[in-house]
Formats: structure tokens, sequence, C-alpha cells
């Protein structure tokens, strides 16, 4: 089944820990059980030729579609302004399917 993915643009500080609770649910509103499944968050370029980090996924609460995404303080040091993300879910099965897409805006941090 092709689903068409949410978006959600994220605005996060450069050189500063992020990270944001996803639950996932089906077109009922009814939480999509994630056990056996994996999902897997990256950030890119708009052109996708460089990939600056990848998400930290937390399995919060498989049985109710509950992960934590994350980046390191580390992770954000060297990002530029603008980045792309999505999320994409590999089923038990082995069915791959993008939930969520969007932009990160990054703006400057000024205390060290």
């Amino acid at each position: 089944m092709a689903i068409s993915p949410g978006t959600y643009n994220i605005g996060l500080r450069r050189r500063a820990d992020f990270s944001f609770l996803l639950q996932f649910k089906d077109s009922t509103s009814s939480p999509i059980n994630l056990t056996g499944a994996t999902v897997a968050s990256q950030a890119w370029n708009d052109e996708r030729t460089r990939k600056f980090a990848d998400f930290t996924v937390v399995y919060t609460n498989r049985t109710n579609g509950q992960v934590t995404l994350s980046l390191s303080s580390t992770d954000t040091t060297f990002f530029p302004d603008t980045l792309r993300y999505d999320v994409l879910v590999t089923s038990s099965g082995g069915q791959k399917d993008y939930y969520l897409a969007g932009q990160i805006v990054v703006s400057q941090g000024y205390s060290e």
C-alpha cells in the first residue's frame, strides 16, 4: 500500500541537541503497531548529494506506534541553513513506506 507522507518542518538550533516524539497512526487514527518494524530517518542537502546525519531512533512504545527521533549537538554543529529529511518505516514483512517528510530549518545558536 502506497502512503502519501505527511509534512512536518523542523526548526532547530545549530550546536544543540534536538528530539521529537512521533506516533504513527492509520487512516482511522488508531496507533500502528511497530513490533518487528524498523524506522529510519536521515538529514540530507536539497540535492541529496550529501548526507549530514542519521537520526537516532528510540522505540518509545512499539505497540502504540511511538518512536523518538533525535540529533545530537555534534550532529547539528555543521548543518547548513536548510536540509531535507524523511521517515521510512520498514514493516516486519519488508514493505517500505515513507510516513513523514519535511525541511529542517537551522538557526544559529549564540551561547556556548
